[in-house]
């Protein structure tokens, strides 16, 4: 048989095909259900048992064990899930993500779902064309997925080269199969780079099956590659957690770690473990016939391992948790974005839970004035790769600023449904009010980092008089700010009367400025554009003073009601 190069790039359409329906199918189902996986994800999570299920639920759901940990990941980084939990839901995303394989193994082998992708397609097509509803389109989506992957696999299977009735190709496959235990972990390096070049463990899964069920290698090899493909599969969390903290990058380790402890402990036990994955599948099973019994022992192989690895390793999580603190050291200049004091969860009482809640809002607070510290930092640097450095680690605070609110809010409301006296119910929708405030400083502090980059961008700059007044302008701001974090920390002993002077001051030197501006556009001192973003920042700051006002604010109604 002649394989062309056409025929090679046939080959790699399909295999395009079948990724694209996987990554199709996968992200209509998080849009379809995102919000109800990520509170499951955050709610789940109490101890290392319930973390493994919802990773595996969720993996099982999404049909990606990538995107559970890249939202892992992404969750830890912002301080929502900690390490320990984390570790947990990863094995859980290893366990669910074996369904794929058994998917493929029984319906792809046994029923030809190609000959039914036409018509689903046309039944997708009908919600994603004409359907007003974002659910409904992400079903009409999810089914188009689910043709595509099933075409894809099928065109894999028949663009393949033939190499059962063409000795030749089959002779230079055999070189690299005849060569004993050598053999095993040359196909188990194979597979670890298959999968980190695709970057998606299905897609390989589909080509070991259909290698193993023409014959094309033994079940040993093929159990092989999938070891493989569950270390090449970590690849995409660790690119996920290149950009965030240490604490996602730990996460990420961690997953390499429980793939590769998984790999070498089953390659030492590695005859004996395949022949009672055999023994289970021909005796148990009673699966006779080859073009179906391989299959079947591969994604049972999947299983098993995934399986046994959990239950080994979940008794484990302290040290793996250690060991990844120790290769990924902490950096003394990074701060480590996460709730510190309503982590474990509601305490034995409702009043004490208010007490934590009350330090994780005075962290958010001071978090929130170092996000504005970020900004008139942004606004003295000229060079463009630290600009924009620092204006990404803005987008990072505002983002975590959006996620603190939702969980203090939530924790908060969970404590108001336990018994509290009538001053604790007053505090918590105080609390309430102030997390909201504190989080709208956050979006303030966001719309001047935005601000300073479009005046970055337009290459042109503030004249020195500007420059003058909005650096007063931001340390009436900063000193508003101050004055909060210590109002909330020791309200008792705080004079209030200080926060309002400084608002007055604020908003009387908006107006000067806001005057002013008027007058120097006239006198053709900056131009116009210049002039709008040199007010856009007074204002914000002005903004920003008033959000802190009204958390001062929410303070001082409780003290006077009590």
């Amino acid at each position: 048989m002649e394989y062309t190069f056409f025929d090679f790039m046939k080959l790699l359409g399909s295999l395009a095909l079948f990724l694209y329906g996987m990554k199709i199918m996968s992200e209509a189902l998080q849009k379809f259900a995102g919000d109800r996986l990520r509170s499951i994800l955050t709610a789940m999570t109490t101890n290392r048992v319930t973390g493994v299920l919802t990773g595996m639920l969720i993996t099982m759901l999404i049909q990606s064990s990538s995107a559970t940990t890249v939202m892992v990941v992404s969750f830890v980084n912002a301080g929502l899930l900690t390490l320990t939990q984390s570790i947990g839901v990863i094995m859980g995303a290893n366990i669910g993500t074996t369904v794929t394989a058994w998917i493929i193994s029984i319906l792809g082998f046994k029923v030809s779902l190609a000959d039914y992708a036409l018509p689903l397609l046309a039944l997708g097509a009908i919600p994603v064309l004409f359907a007003q509803n974002s659910n409904r389109k992400s079903i009409g989506e999810f089914i188009f997925g689910f043709s595509f992957l099933f075409m894809g696999l099928s065109m894999l299977q028949s663009n393949a080269p033939d190499l059962q009735h063409n000795p030749e190709m089959l002779a230079s496959l055999q070189n690299w199969t005849d060569m004993g235990f050598f053999s095993v972990i040359l196909f188990v390096l194979i597979g670890t780079v298959l999968t980190m070049i695709v970057q998606a463990s299905a897609a390989t899964m589909a080509i070991t099956l259909i290698m193993c069920a023409n014959g094309w290698i033994s079940f040993e090899l093929g159990a092989a590659l999938v070891l493989g493909e569950n270390i090449g599969t970590t690849i995409t969390a660790n690119l996920a957690a290149i950009t965030g903290n240490t604490q996602a990058r730990r996460a990420a380790m961690a997953h390499l770690m429980f793939n590769v402890f998984g790999v070498i402990w089953v390659l030492i036990l590695f005859h004996p473990f395949t022949e009672a994955i055999k023994w289970f599948v021909t005796d148990i099973l009673g699966s006779t016939e080859t073009e179906v019994a391989v299959p079947l022992m591969l994604s049972a192989f999947h299983t098993a391992f995934n399986v046994c690895n959990v239950c080994i390793l979940i008794w484990l999580v302290k040290l793996i948790e250690k060991t990844v603190c120790a290769i990924v050291p902490s950096k003394k200049e990074e701060e480590e974005f996460r709730l510190h004091f309503i982590t474990g969860g509601m305490l034995s009482t409702a009043e004490l839970s208010i007490l934590q809640a009350r330090k994780e809002i005075n962290l958010f607070a001071s978090r929130t004035r170092r996000m504005f510290g970020l900004v008139r930092d942004l606004l003295k640097l000229e060079n463009d790769s630290e600009f924009n450095k620092l204006f990404s680690r803005i987008e990072k605070y505002e983002n975590i600023s959006d996620s603190m609110e939702i969980e203090i809010a939530q924790y908060l409301n969970l404590v108001s449904e336990g018994r509290l006296s009538s001053e604790s119910k007053l505090q918590v929708r105080s609390m309430l009010r102030e997390v909201t405030e504190i989080e709208s400083i956050g979006d303030s502090c966001y719309n001047l980092a935005r601000t300073i980059n479009r005046k970055h961008a337009s290459k042109k700059d503030f004249t020195n008089k500007q420059y003058e007044h909005i650096l007063q302008m931001m340390e009436l701001t900063d000193n508003s700010l101050e004055q909060m974090i210590r109002t909330l920390e020791n309200p008792s002993h705080t004079d209030v009367n200080q926060t309002f002077n400084i608002e007055n001051e604020i908003n009387n030197y908006r107006n000067q400025l806001k005057n002013q501006n008027v007058v120097d556009v006239n006198n053709k001192e900056y131009d116009y554009q210049m002039g709008v973003h040199y007010m856009d920042i007074i204002v914000e700051c002005e903004k920003l003073g008033d959000y802190v006002v009204n958390v001062v604010e929410a303070q001082t109604d409780v003290r006077e009601k009590k």
